[in-house]
């Protein structure tokens, strides 16, 4: 575990010793049964804020709910950092790891077990912090949050309150075309550091729950929305992009099936004019964007249709469940206030002090954001689905990269990945670091294709080779002999052969069937094995069909 400097004294590795062996288990579980039921700061200059719109998945559901009544929606995203070990403690997390195998006194909570903090949590928090455009602060602190939870071994979970250690910043979003388009700013209130709970493993009747605390103690990011979306879709495009951006700086690895990107969020309806916001009401189990999109739509109609029946009293404070097979949210428990939580500044962790020449660094350390990297490609004359696709996977946008910087043209370096590259990774189920093109080679293969020394078709062909076994472009059209035919002589004698073999058709072309012009194209590819120029062939095909007029 990385050691860190605080207040002038070096806080080094703490040393664990083994597990004791008086902790009974069963599975590898733990057993327990359940019921159910101002500071300095460093601050970025911010360009204006652009006007919001809205944005529907059904625009015309929206417009009727939106005559007499506004959404309100906030997230709270916790994202699951890679760093090597936990926030406190030396243990690693692996996801999927058999219960209660990657824990110790600390994350388990044993008394006189103190924690140590990661330094690469500060890192990664620095890095976020920047990347959303937000006031860091120097000085900042830890806190205990206290409630109680069978997953949660020591009654609290060390946290960040009223010293974050960012806050105040923003994220930009490019909504996709068929969702109305446009651009979006939404607000970020804080960015704050965190450990994780462990996780409960339910029982099929629901009378008892294991405890698995491989999780507890695992660092999260919580970063916190301003309140500034009003539909589904909106919330969701800001989820993806947060999941863009924690990839991109490598940070975490954002997927939410493993729950390493967790959004919940916090929906509320006010009557159009009125402007204190409704009760808010939180929805969690979210395990995709989709299912966000969905859920903050049903929400949003649960809200309003009771406000219209004469019971918005019916709408409190609480916590709801997304239930995926139903299509509905569910009453999950009433929602704690800060009070509730009694946070008070946790007593076994000093300040945790950022240097200017510390934060500059990471900044300096930064890699070019989806934002960025959306608004070049623009600048390329690329199209939105075009920008959208190539900078969603930062693996794929440099893939592209790659490819312009040995001389291919952007918009047909696009198509090739876009098209026939993207369907290959699909079908094979692979990324694109994973196939044995290289980016020089796609290069090579378009100059080919454009020089006119190969055909498209045999291009595929080529590229679909290249994909799976690797080579060169030069080497293979060599080895295969497959230079186009560019020789008017030789393709001509192919027009005549293939003319000569269908008399009937020809007939019936010069009769006024012209569709026909297809099928003589075809069985002269045929006869040239894909070589002949296409250009060349039909001008040659057309002159020898239309000779006799």
């Amino acid at each position: 575990m990385a050691s860190m400097l605080s207040r002038g004294s070096q806080i080094h590795l703490l040393f664990l010793y083994p597990l004791p062996l008086f902790i009974k288990r069963t599975s590898g579980a733990f057993n327990c049964s359940t019921k159910s039921t101002e500071t300095p700061t460093i601050t970025q200059e911010k360009p204006p804020l652009p006007k919001n719109k809205l944005s529907s998945q059904n625009p015309n559901r929206a417009l009727k709910v939106l005559e007499d009544f506004e959404p309100i929606i906030g997230i709270e995203t916790h994202v699951q950092l890679s760093t090597l070990t936990k926030a406190f403690c030396s243990c690693p997390y692996n996801y999927g790891a058999q219960p209660n195998t990657t824990i110790c006194p600390v994350c388990m909570g044993l008394p006189g077990a103190l924690p140590v903090l990661n330094s690469k949590v500060i890192e990664f928090a620095v890095k976020v912090g920047l990347a959303l455009n937000c006031k860091l602060f120097l000085n900042s602190k830890f806190d205990r949050k206290q409630y109680f939870y069978p997953d949660l071994p020591k009654g609290y979970q060390i946290s960040q309150f009223d010293i974050p250690i960012a806050k105040d910043g923003y994220v930009d979003v490019d909504i996709p075309v068929e969702f109305g388009g446009g651009h979006r700013r939404f607000g970020i209130t804080r960015v704050h550091m965190e450990e994780d709970a462990g996780k409960l493993l339910h029982s099929d009747n629901g009378t008892n729950s294991q405890v698995d605390l491989n999780r507890a103690g695992v660092p999260l990011l919580e970063i916190v929305s301003e309140p500034d979306m009003r539909n589904g879709i909106e919330a969701a495009e800001y989820g993806a992009e947060l999941q863009r951006l924690v990839r991109y700086l490598g940070v975490s690895n954002g997927n939410m099936q493993e729950g390493s990107l967790r959004c919940d969020v916090n929906v509320s309806v006010r009557p159009i004019g009125q402007s204190e916001f409704g009760t808010k009401v939180e929805v969690k189990n979210l395990n995709s964007f989709s299912a966000m999109n969905r859920a903050i739509d049903y929400e949003i109609s649960r809200q309003v249709d009771l406000y219209r029946q004469g019971q918005a009293e019916q709408i409190v404070q609480e916590t709801r469940l997304w239930e995926e097979g139903s299509q509905r949210t569910v009453t999950m428990r009433k929602k704690e206030g800060l009070s509730d939580y009694r946070y008070f500044p946790e007593p076994d962790l000093p300040e945790v002090i950022l240097t200017n020449e510390y934060v500059e660094n990471i900044h300096n350390s930064l890699p070019e954001l989806p934002e960025m990297r959306r608004r070049r490609y623009e600048k390329m004359g690329l199209n939105m689905p075009d920008v959208l696709f190539l900078a969603n996977d930062a693996t794929v946008a440099e893939f592209f990269d790659a490819t312009i910087a040995n001389g291919a043209d952007a918009k047909l370096a696009a198509n090739w990945i876009m098209g026939d590259i993207a369907a290959y990774m699909k079908n094979e189920k692979v990324s694109i670091s994973e196939v044995q093109l290289t980016p020089a080679e796609l290069a090579e293969l378009i100059a080919s294709i454009k020089s006119g020394m190969i055909s498209g078709k045999i291009g595929k062909e080529i590229l679909f080779e290249l994909i799976a076994k690797g080579g060169t472009v030069n080497g293979m059209i060599k080895e295969k002999n497959l230079v186009q035919i560019l020789d008017p002589a030789e393709i001509e004698k192919m027009v005549d052969k293939v003319l000569t073999e269908n008399p009937k058709q020809v007939e019936q072309y010069r009769g006024g069937r012209t569709k026909l012009q297809g099928f003589f194209a075809g069985q002269v590819m045929k006869e040239s094995k894909g070589k002949a120029n296409p250009g060349l062939l039909n001008k040659i095909l057309l002159e020898k069909l239309n000779a006799n007029d």
